[in-house]
């Protein structure tokens, strides 16, 4: 018999997704056997596939040793040695770490860069800080923000916690707000709920037209904003992102002629040599009313004062 207590952070995974983790070399077929049977049991009962597992449950799989070792070969290890664990930790929990994300770095690895990202700098600060226990589940991201973007990017430090940010998201129940600065003068507030049309090949979003291909996958969006002020020609603009698609933002405010400060790949002009978007997620309201906050970058902060622009 093979004895298992679930580590804080496994907290909140079925009980069957746990298995097929734990004994990747089992068919999931199998595993539902083995639950149904009685082979698995959580904290001395029998439980369903589906149970949600809590830290310190004890789990028994009626399984010889020799069995396991072969059903279990092919777990994730984690391997953290010598990666950049320097972040800007904006809140933290148990289950929840909310990170300050710079402009210039990826949110994941990608085929430029593998090491030096935001969720492997976050893997290693809670390696060394004995929080990564288990090679089961890794602590993961709920939103992404583009390589230039800064700002908050959400982390669950649990799977429950994983699970529940992904569901305020999809609900819509979790508010996010960016601050950028934009060509134009732009007042009051408004809502932007034009489709989009992505293309992979070309890293590249567009407002979906008439004129779009039929086979073409149009996306729902829906961007609101609010005029902070108004100076020099540009304006300082705060955004709820409704809806979270690649570029939505970029995409939205170069259709109505209001393209972002320095993105030159959406229309914007290069301004005192900064040739990408001024973008940076400042504001985050969960459902339970907490604000978690991340100050403007100086680079944004400066090019406001120039353009003689407040609110920032």
């Amino acid at each position: 018999m093979i004895n298992r207590k679930v580590t804080p952070s496994e907290s909140g995974k079925r009980l069957h997704r746990f298995l097929r983790n734990l004994l990747p070399n089992v068919p999931l077929g199998q595993i539902y056997k083995m639950i149904d049977s009685g082979k698995v049991r959580v904290n001395g009962k029998r439980k369903k596939q589906d149970y949600e597992l809590a830290a310190g449950d004890e789990l028994a799989i009626y399984m010889e040793e020799e069995q396991y070792k072969e059903a279990s070969i092919g777990q994730q290890k984690t391997k953290y040695v010598g990666v950049n664990a320097d972040i800007h930790v904006v809140y933290e929990d148990d289950q929840l770490l909310v990170a300050l994300k710079p402009a210039g770095m990826l949110t994941h690895p990608d085929q430029t860069d593998q090491r030096d990202t935001l969720i492997n700098r976050v893997h290693a600060y809670l390696y060394r800080k004995g929080e990564l226990d288990s090679p089961m589940f890794m602590p993961a991201t709920a939103n992404r923000l583009d390589r230039n973007t800064s700002g908050l990017v959400l982390v669950g430090k649990t799977a429950g916690m994983l699970h529940q940010l992904n569901q305020w998201i999809q609900k819509h129940e979790l508010q996010k707000y960016y601050v950028t600065i934009v060509e134009g003068r732009l007042e009051g507030e408004g809502e932007l709920t034009d489709e989009l049309v992505r293309d992979e090949k070309r890293n590249r979003t567009r407002v979906a037209s008439a004129a779009s291909a039929a086979d073409e996958k149009r996306l729902s969006a829906t961007t609101r904003y609010r005029a902070l002020s108004q100076g020099d020609g540009y304006s300082l603009v705060e955004i709820e992102l409704v809806s979270g698609r690649t570029h939505q933002i970029r995409t939205h405010f170069q259709s109505i002629g209001h393209p972002l400060l320095g993105d030159v790949k959406y229309g914007g002009k290069i301004f005192a040599g900064i040739n990408h978007q001024l973008l940076h997620a400042w504001r985050v309201v969960l459902p339970d009313g907490r604000e978690l906050l991340a100050p403007a970058p100086p680079i944004l902060k400066r090019t406001a004062d120039k353009l003689r622009l407040e609110g920032i």
